[in-house]
Protein backbone atom coordinates (compact mmCIF):
# COMPACT_ATOMS: atom_id res chain seq x y z
CA UNK A 1 0.00 0.00 0.00
CA UNK A 2 1.57 3.37 -0.92
CA UNK A 3 -0.05 5.72 1.82
CA UNK A 4 0.12 8.90 -0.69
CA UNK A 5 -1.82 6.90 -2.97
CA UNK A 6 -4.47 4.80 -1.62
CA UNK A 7 -6.75 4.03 1.04
CA UNK A 8 -7.78 1.03 2.89
CA UNK A 9 -10.66 -0.60 5.29
CA UNK A 10 -9.60 -3.72 7.23
CA UNK A 11 -12.05 -6.27 9.25
CA UNK A 12 -11.93 -9.32 11.20
CA UNK A 13 -15.09 -10.75 10.11
CA UNK A 14 -16.35 -13.30 12.42
CA UNK A 15 -17.45 -15.80 9.71
CA UNK A 16 -15.62 -18.24 6.90
CA UNK A 17 -13.94 -16.73 4.25
CA UNK A 18 -15.91 -19.04 2.01
CA UNK A 19 -19.34 -17.41 3.35
CA UNK A 20 -17.61 -13.39 2.44
CA UNK A 21 -16.77 -14.64 -0.84
CA UNK A 22 -20.05 -15.99 -1.52
CA UNK A 23 -21.21 -12.32 -0.52
CA UNK A 24 -19.03 -11.01 -2.83
CA UNK A 25 -19.93 -12.93 -5.70
CA UNK A 26 -23.33 -13.63 -5.35
CA UNK A 27 -25.69 -10.76 -6.77
CA UNK A 28 -28.21 -11.24 -4.36
CA UNK A 29 -26.10 -11.52 -1.31
CA UNK A 30 -23.70 -8.11 -2.60
CA UNK A 31 -27.45 -6.24 -3.12
CA UNK A 32 -27.70 -6.76 0.50
CA UNK A 33 -24.88 -5.38 1.52
CA UNK A 34 -22.99 -2.58 -1.07
CA UNK A 35 -24.06 0.47 -0.50
CA UNK A 36 -24.10 1.74 3.14
CA UNK A 37 -28.04 1.74 4.22
CA UNK A 38 -30.47 3.07 3.95
CA UNK A 39 -29.84 3.73 0.46
CA UNK A 40 -30.68 0.27 -1.29
CA UNK A 41 -28.57 -1.37 -3.90
CA UNK A 42 -29.33 -3.32 -7.08
CA UNK A 43 -26.67 -5.44 -8.81
CA UNK A 44 -27.19 -5.07 -12.82
CA UNK A 45 -24.53 -7.01 -13.46
CA UNK A 46 -21.96 -9.32 -11.77
CA UNK A 47 -19.57 -11.67 -13.81
CA UNK A 48 -16.96 -12.12 -11.39
CA UNK A 49 -13.74 -13.37 -13.58
CA UNK A 50 -11.26 -11.27 -14.98
CA UNK A 51 -12.65 -8.66 -17.50
CA UNK A 52 -16.67 -9.49 -16.14
CA UNK A 53 -18.81 -6.55 -15.63
CA UNK A 54 -19.67 -5.02 -12.38
CA UNK A 55 -22.89 -2.66 -12.67
CA UNK A 56 -24.91 -1.37 -9.57
CA UNK A 57 -27.29 1.00 -9.17
CA UNK A 58 -28.29 2.94 -5.98
CA UNK A 59 -31.57 4.09 -4.65
CA UNK A 60 -32.78 6.68 -1.51
CA UNK A 61 -36.11 4.95 -1.51
CA UNK A 62 -36.83 2.09 -4.02
CA UNK A 63 -37.75 4.07 -6.71
CA UNK A 64 -35.19 5.63 -9.29
CA UNK A 65 -32.11 3.69 -9.64
CA UNK A 66 -29.33 5.66 -10.36
CA UNK A 67 -25.78 4.63 -11.22
CA UNK A 68 -23.48 3.97 -8.69
CA UNK A 69 -20.65 1.80 -10.24
CA UNK A 70 -19.52 0.56 -13.76
CA UNK A 71 -16.62 -1.62 -13.49
CA UNK A 72 -14.97 -4.44 -14.78
CA UNK A 73 -13.14 -7.48 -12.62
CA UNK A 74 -9.53 -7.33 -13.68
CA UNK A 75 -8.49 -10.29 -11.57
CA UNK A 76 -10.27 -12.99 -9.37
CA UNK A 77 -8.59 -15.43 -7.44
CA UNK A 78 -11.62 -17.68 -5.48
CA UNK A 79 -11.64 -17.11 -2.40
CA UNK A 80 -8.78 -15.40 -1.81
CA UNK A 81 -9.16 -12.00 -3.86
CA UNK A 82 -11.22 -9.10 -6.38
CA UNK A 83 -9.67 -6.60 -8.19
CA UNK A 84 -11.76 -4.19 -10.05
CA UNK A 85 -11.75 -0.43 -11.68
CA UNK A 86 -13.97 1.81 -13.07
CA UNK A 87 -11.57 3.23 -15.13
CA UNK A 88 -12.61 0.89 -17.79
CA UNK A 89 -15.96 0.11 -17.37
CA UNK A 90 -18.11 -3.34 -18.10
CA UNK A 91 -18.23 -2.49 -21.67
CA UNK A 92 -13.96 -2.87 -21.60
CA UNK A 93 -14.09 0.77 -22.58
CA UNK A 94 -11.52 3.62 -20.71
CA UNK A 95 -13.77 5.35 -18.84
CA UNK A 96 -12.63 9.37 -16.50
CA UNK A 97 -15.72 8.15 -13.69
CA UNK A 98 -17.36 10.77 -11.43
CA UNK A 99 -15.73 11.80 -9.09
CA UNK A 100 -13.11 9.59 -9.17
CA UNK A 101 -11.17 6.65 -10.76
CA UNK A 102 -9.61 4.35 -8.94
CA UNK A 103 -9.12 0.03 -8.99
CA UNK A 104 -9.67 -1.74 -5.92
CA UNK A 105 -8.91 -4.87 -4.59
CA UNK A 106 -10.40 -6.78 -2.23
CA UNK A 107 -8.26 -9.73 0.03
CA UNK A 108 -9.15 -12.57 2.45
CA UNK A 109 -7.96 -14.66 4.53
CA UNK A 110 -8.25 -16.90 6.92
CA UNK A 111 -8.29 -15.49 10.76
CA UNK A 112 -8.60 -17.65 13.89
CA UNK A 113 -11.82 -15.61 14.62
CA UNK A 114 -13.15 -16.11 10.88
CA UNK A 115 -11.63 -13.96 8.05
CA UNK A 116 -9.11 -11.46 7.93
CA UNK A 117 -10.46 -9.04 4.98
CA UNK A 118 -9.05 -5.82 3.84
CA UNK A 119 -9.84 -3.45 0.28
CA UNK A 120 -7.39 -1.08 -0.58
CA UNK A 121 -8.66 1.72 -3.53
CA UNK A 122 -5.87 3.02 -5.35
CA UNK A 123 -5.45 6.09 -6.99
CA UNK A 124 -3.04 7.79 -9.94
CA UNK A 125 -2.67 10.43 -8.44
CA UNK A 126 -2.40 12.11 -4.51
CA UNK A 127 -5.45 14.71 -6.14
CA UNK A 128 -7.70 11.37 -6.52
CA UNK A 129 -6.66 9.62 -3.51
CA UNK A 130 -7.20 13.02 -1.33
CA UNK A 131 -10.89 13.95 -3.20
CA UNK A 132 -12.17 10.39 -2.58
CA UNK A 133 -11.09 10.70 1.24
CA UNK A 134 -13.04 14.08 1.42
CA UNK A 135 -15.78 12.19 -0.42
CA UNK A 136 -15.93 10.13 2.81
CA UNK A 137 -13.65 7.01 1.90
CA UNK A 138 -13.71 6.41 4.72
CA UNK A 139 -17.02 6.54 6.92
CA UNK A 140 -18.77 5.42 3.49
CA UNK A 141 -16.45 2.23 3.18
CA UNK A 142 -15.77 1.53 6.65
CA UNK A 143 -19.98 1.39 6.62
CA UNK A 144 -19.98 -1.21 3.76
CA UNK A 145 -17.15 -3.37 5.61
CA UNK A 146 -19.70 -3.22 8.57
CA UNK A 147 -22.61 -4.09 6.68
CA UNK A 148 -20.89 -6.90 5.10
CA UNK A 149 -19.78 -8.82 8.69
CA UNK A 150 -23.60 -8.05 9.87
CA UNK A 151 -24.84 -9.80 6.65
CA UNK A 152 -22.26 -12.96 6.70
CA UNK A 153 -21.95 -13.41 10.77
CA UNK A 154 -25.95 -13.29 10.80
CA UNK A 155 -25.62 -16.10 8.13
CA UNK A 156 -23.21 -18.59 10.43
Amino acid sequence: MNPDLDLSVERIIRAPRKAVWEAWTNPDSLAQWWIPAPMLCRVERLDVRPGGAFVTRMSEDGGEFVPHLDACFLRVDEFERLVFTNAVDSGWRPASPAPISMTAEVTMRDHADGTDYRIIARHGDPAAKNRHAELGFAEGWATVADQLSRFTESRR
